[in-house]
This record gives C-alpha cells, structure tokens and sequence, in this order.
C-alpha cells in the first residue's frame, strides 16, 4: 500500500487515527499535499510554514560548516601555537583535518538535537491530535550552533527536553511561545550547568576531559581557551586581529563566531522578507549607542584604567558588533517572528532595547559578559506589551484626526 493510499485509509476510515499526526508530518515532509479548498474567500501564496523555515535553515548550513573547520582550528591552534592576521581562504583553516575533527563533534549534537526535538513535537501532536508543524526545524539547527562544543549530550537532551515542553508545547505549540526556544534551552544549559557554559576550556574540543599536565605538555597553558569576552571581562587585553573576529577565527560557541557569514545570512534573510531589517538595524544602533556611552565615560575619566569595569568600557564601540554572539543573536533569535514585536513602530523600540541592554549586561555582569541571550529573551516577554502601547497610539492619534476636540476612551473604542 503507497503512502497515499495509506494516508486516505486514515482519514477516510478511522483506521489508526492516532497516528494521523504523525503520518501526516512524514507525508508532507517528502510530498507537496494535493489538497485544495472549494469554498471561501482565500489569499494564494507561494510561501508555507516548512518553505519560511528552510528559507532560514539556508544561511545557517554555511555557518555550520565553518563551525566545522574551527573546531578543529581552535584545537590545533591551542596544541601548536596562535597564528594571527590569517586570510580567510588561508590553507591552515580550511584544512581536511580540522574539518573532520569538527564534524565528529557537532554532528552527534545535531542528531541529538533533531531528534530528541522532533519526537517531542510529533509525541504532542499525537496526544493532541494535532498537526506536526515545521517550526522545529529552525530551532534544532541553531541549537548546536549556540552551545560549547564538548556539551555533554545527555546533557543537551534534557535542557531540550525543557525547552521545548515548558519553552513552548505548554504555551501551545509553534506559533504560541513567548520565549525563543533554542535561546530557553541555553539558558537552561547555562544556570542548571554554568561550569560547562562557561571558562577558559569549553570552547576547545576536548579540553575539558584532559588533565592539566597532559595539556601543560601540549603547550595549551601559553594560549587559553577563554572567549575575547571573558579576557576582556578579566582584564585582559587577547591578541586577535579586527580581521580574525570578523571572519571568526576565534574561541566560542560553534556558530557565533564568523560575523562575516552572519552578516550575509542577515542580508538573505531579509532579501526573502524573512528577517525583519528594522529589528536588525535598530539592535545595531541600540548596541553602539550603549558602546559609545561607555567609551565616553572612559574618555571622561570617571573609570580609570585597573577599575573591575574598565577593560569592556574601553573597547571600541564599534567592535561589541563582531565580538560574541552579538551579530547572531541579532540575525536570526532576536527576529524570530513569534516572539519578537510585530508593529513597525515596535520593532524599532524592540531591536534598539536589545542591543542597548546587550552591551550593558556585557560590562557590568563580568560573570556572564555574553549578554544578547538574557537581552532577547527579557525582550521576548516586552514585546507583546511593546506592540500594545504602539496600536493604543494610533488609535488616539486618529482618533484626534477624526475630531480634534472629542476626547475618547481607547478602551471603550475598541469595545
């Protein structure tokens, strides 16, 4: 019996009607539906919830394949020596060697997000008799993207479990979150499990199981493994080129790194109308706004050089944008249609208040000097009361343009 045949018997029959979720979801995964409506008015368009998520998957293939190849640089940058001002076509990155190395490492975190991920959503869908929806898709992509490396994959497994059963299927399902669920499931990572978040070896493959002597003997203590965030958060002053963290050479969590890749994902996505420009431009302008507010406190002198929070005050303004998860975060978590504003004048307020409250965490919580995550998501929570105060404005202003000397109720308005 063919899949179609299979499928009708369900519909038609009630034979395992249980199982038409999930069957559906796999039917639709590999077949367009050729169903149709035949009454009502209708809209017809060429988009659909699994053709939005694949447009964003997209741009996210090329920054999981550098991730890849920095894994394995990262490590043997640690064992044999920093090679700084490298190009980006340069034959010691994209080398066979490191791309292996990386590929056993981000692969089984991949699976594991996809799925664990998946059997969540198809296991409520079940119980729920309601249809798969595709908006995991996105979300079992950034997943291994945001996190360290050596993230243990039990470990993983629950703090997905957690995402997306309190994150969003309590809420509803796709569509019903007001929490960014790959960013809930760091978060849950970084407070249930903080030693393996963050520190100066995480962020190299392997590190973590090697004892100290084993690594003295590699030569890993003349480099350390710590973000530029966390040197600069200790005082530190790291020997990387504008150059190296712009195309992202550097430390840190597998898929942030490259601001270059980033940057032209930002530009794809929001080519296809995707990713909102307006949330991505004004988290630009919020986060050097903050930055300039800082260097200008620096310059003043009211924080001299040695204080806990000069080091981060005094970096370029301009450089919180390639440094971190910053530019990612802004990309493609901060624009996430379901949680993020949906009035223009709201997604103005929305993206400037995440970068503004980014670079602010990230100079005065030394502890946690990565702070787009707790900004989008404290923005996530806003935005709805955002968008509310945004269309009671209007409503008053035209209200006034219709007569300027009848005071009216908003409230009683819109009863």
């Amino acid at each position: 019996m063919g899949l179609k045949e299979k499928l009708h018997n369900i519909k038609e029959k009630g034979k395992d009607k249980k199982w038409l979720s999930a069957f559906s979801a796999f039917h639709t995964f590999l077949y367009t539906p050729n169903e149709t409506t035949h009454s009502g008015g209708h809209i017809k368009g060429a988009d659909d919830l699994k053709r939005t998520m694949t447009a964003v998957i997209i741009p996210l293939i090329p920054i999981l394949i550098f991730a890849m190849f920095n894994v394995g640089y990262q490590q043997h940058i640690a064992i044999h020596g920093y090679q700084a001002n490298m190009g980006f076509f340069s034959g010691e990155f994209w080398n066979l060697d490191n791309f292996l190395l990386g590929a056993t490492k981000l692969i089984p975190l991949l699976l594991v997000s996809y799925v664990v991920g998946l059997g969540i959503e198809v296991f409520f869908a079940t119980i729920n008799n309601h249809e798969v929806e595709e908006g995991y898709f996105v979300t079992g992509m950034l997943i291994p993207l945001i996190v360290p490396v050596d993230t243990p994959l039990w470990m993983l497994t629950v703090a997905i479990v957690f995402g997306v059963v309190i994150g969003k299927e309590v809420f509803g399902g796709t569509g019903m979150n007001i929490l960014n669920p790959a960013l809930t499931i760091r978060a849950f990572l970084f407070f249930a499990y903080p030693t393996w978040m963050s520190g100066d070896k995480v962020w190299i493959a392997g590190a973590v199981e090697r004892s100290k002597e084993i690594l003295a003997g590699a030569h890993l203590d003349a480099f350390s493994g710590e973000t530029i965030l966390g040197g600069l958060a200790g005082g530190k002053h790291l020997a990387y080129s504008v150059t190296d963290m712009f195309y992202g050479f550097i430390p840190g969590s597998v898929g942030e790194t490259s601001t270059l890749l980033i940057l032209l994902g930002g530009i794809y996505l929001i080519y296809t109308k995707i990713g909102s420009w307006r949330i991505m431009l004004s988290a630009v302008i919020g986060a050097l706004t903050m930055g300039l507010i800082f260097n200008s406190v620096v310059n003043e002198g009211w924080i001299v050089e040695g204080s806990k929070f000069y080091t981060l005050m005094n970096t370029p303004f301009w450089e919180h944008l390639i440094i971190g998860g910053f530019a990612f975060g802004v990309v493609f978590m901060a624009t996430d249609p379901v949680t993020a504003s949906q009035t223009n004048r709201g997604k103005w307020i929305y993206g400037f208040l995440i970068g503004f409250i980014s670079i602010m965490i990230r100079v005065f919580n030394p502890a946690y000097p990565e702070g787009v995550m707790l900004a989008i998501l404290l923005m996530n929570v806003f935005s709805p009361t955002i968008d509310h105060y945004v269309i009671a404005s209007n409503i008053k202003k035209r209200l006034k343009r219709l007569k300027p000397k009848t005071v009216y109720n908003v409230k009683e308005y819109r009863k």
